[in-house]
């Protein structure tokens, strides 16, 4: 058994103290190699966790001497003449990053990501492992790891720890329900008013709807964390058995701006316990903890779970269908707004996440997993469900994968789920992969033709933002200077203008915070006089009158759905038309 320790002593600092103690077996002959993960399963991307680290040292643990370490990489170890002792290796991890992936360490709680503190011995990833907490006595943890003993958490492999973040803290604060006689803990951490009663009924409601889906769940119990802060944030990670949730500001908590959001990200979260904890791509069966995880399957991952975390809230009845449209129309106008849509396919898109996914990058390069992810699954679920009577659906294609590749722990490939899509729609849909999914059509037509079998249809309005909507150009004003941030490559803008221009005039007259007013005098034409890299230049915007641009894209019901429109809304929703 592998056992780890972690303490502090001077929570002001923010660095935990971190000790890993472990045999090796005399007669060992190789050396002895230890890693840090360089990433965390739910973000696709290079993390570096190694820069945390401060002051790593081996040791023989009965001695105290020194065990020869060489370090060979950025966050890998390797021991030599280790055979047959024990040995320790503590360091100081600094804990100041909260986040739904981060760590954090002060005076009033501890916040732990393993997978970012724990180093893992190479060809030991299986072997059992114990993590003692030296707390103060009156600090609760909340995980899902399972508790051996005071403040002793037991994990059955490395991947088990990884994935097992936990709150400690003398002010937690939780209720938990049942479903199918699955307990579920919610846990908030955070001054903030919380509505228990209503909070506990909407998270039961989401999760017999997504139980029924499955019929089954991937663990004995499941704990959402919650870390409620008094400024403004948004996150959340998937776990194992469980999911951290970052929101603020926490007095708003209850507001219905701030608990749709909790809701949506729980109902997502959730939702992950599923599909890509336990439905996992080949290429993650095991995780690799050191490099790249590369896979073009993220599409299926994180888009089909951003389409069923605000769809199932409406299909349980704990958001309207105008609350769902409003969270769909937001994927659109996301989606819509980059003409990275045009270069690079949802597939890429997965791989491109480890290049730079979590970065808005350079102009119109890529599209969103999560988005247009979304998008190809609304597009999918409901033309399953057209072409079967909603016999069949996008439930269907979830179950099977559960079935076949979740609960056998066997990852699922691309053409697994090829497959599967078509024998759940009983024909070919190789066009609806090659154009959506490997290529870059379109989505408008095919959209708008299966929301109409369900009575509601695409509604597309003119942008009324002079600048935007004719001539394809996006502003933000900082420290009074209104500099152009967004350009269409297709738009009059890209003609006269480039991305950091600073906009001093319109037709001689003073830019103060009245953009817009100066473009609004009704003519199709304007001289702009800008800064651009400390040069003044005036130049000339011509309106096309054929085109205009960054429409909005909305969902709404047919203002004359036929009956059996609105009895199809009826069975894809859970809700009367």
């Amino acid at each position: 058994m592998i056992h780890y320790h972690v303490s502090f002593d001077n929570p002001l600092t923010f660095y935990l103290h971190i000790q890993m103690t472990f045999e090796v077996p005399t007669g060992t002959e190789a050396p002895v190699e230890l890693q840090l993960p360089a990433w965390r399963p739910g973000r696709y991307e290079l993390q570096n966790f190694a820069q945390k680290l401060q002051h790593v040292v081996v040791e023989d643990a009965a001695s105290g001497e020194p065990v020869a370490a060489r370090k060979i990489t950025k966050d890998r170890w390797q021991l030599s003449g280790a055979a047959g002792r024990t040995v320790r290796v503590r360091y100081n991890f600094y804990a100041h990053q909260m986040d739904a992936g981060g760590s954090w360490l002060d005076e009033t709680q501890l916040y732990l990501n393993p997978v970012q503190a724990f180093m893992y011995i190479e060809g030991r990833e299986q072997e059992t492992s114990q993590l003692l907490l030296e707390l103060p006595l009156d600090w609760q943890i909340a995980c899902g790891l399972p508790q051996r003993g005071p403040n002793l958490l037991e994990a059955r492999s490395f991947d088990h720890l990884a994935d097992s973040p936990l709150i400690a803290s003398p002010t937690l604060q939780y209720r938990n329900y049942e479903v199918n006689g699955l307990p579920f803990y919610i846990w908030i951490q955070g001054e903030c008013p919380v509505d228990w009663a209503r909070l506990v009924q909407d998270f039961r409601a989401f999760s017999e709807e997504q139980l029924k889906l499955f019929g089954s769940f991937p663990a004995q119990d499941y704990h959402f964390l919650n870390q409620i802060l008094p400024y403004k944030h948004y996150h959340g990670v998937e776990h194992l058995n469980s999911t951290v949730i970052v929101l603020g500001p926490a007095e708003l908590l209850m507001t219905e701006g701030l608990y749709k959001e909790l809701l949506g990200v729980s109902c997502h979260e959730l939702f992950h316990a599923w599909n890509i904890k336990s439905i996992r791509p080949a290429e993650m069966q095991p995780y690799d903890y050191a490099r790249e995880n590369y896979f073009r399957t993220c599409f299926i991952a994180e888009g089909i779970t951003t389409y069923y975390g605000e769809y199932l809230l409406a299909r349980s009845g704990v958001r309207t269908a105008e609350q769902y449209f409003a969270e769909l129309n937001t994927v659109l106008r996301k989606h819509y707004d980059d003409y990275g849509r045009y270069h690079l396919s949802v597939a890429d898109a997965s791989m491109d996440l480890w290049l730079d996914g979590y970065k808005p990058g350079v102009p119109d390069r890529k599209v969103s997993v999560y988005h247009k992810g979304a998008l190809v699954a609304l597009l999918l679920d409901l033309t399953l469900r057209q072409l079967s009577g909603h016999q069949r659906s996008l439930d269907d294609v979830m179950r099977r994968l559960w079935e076949n590749f979740g609960k056998t722990g066997v990852g699922y490939t691309e053409e697994d789920y090829t497959q599967i899509v078509q024998e759940v729609a009983g024909r070919d849909m190789h066009a609806y992969f090659d154009k959506f999914i490997y290529g870059t059509a379109p989505l408008e037509e095919p959209l708008n033709r299966v929301l109409g079998f369900v009575g509601c249809r695409l509604r597309m309005d003119e942008n009324a933002s002079v600048s935007e909507g004719v001539y394809g150009f996006r502003t933000v004003v900082k420290n009074e200077r209104t500099e152009v941030t967004d350009i269409l490559p297709d738009a009059p803008a890209a003609l006269a203008l480039t991305v950091d221009d600073e906009v001093v005039a319109v037709n001689g007259r003073r830019v103060d915070m009245n953009l817009q007013v100066l473009l609004s005098d009704g003519a199709d034409h304007h001289e702009v006089t800008v800064f651009r890299q400390n040069r003044l230049l005036t130049v000339a915007l011509a309106a096309d009158p054929a085109h205009r641009f960054w429409q909005k894209i909305t969902v709404e019901k047919l203002p004359s759905a036929t009956a059996e429109q609105q009895a199809s809304f009826q069975q894809w929703l859970g809700q009367a038309f």
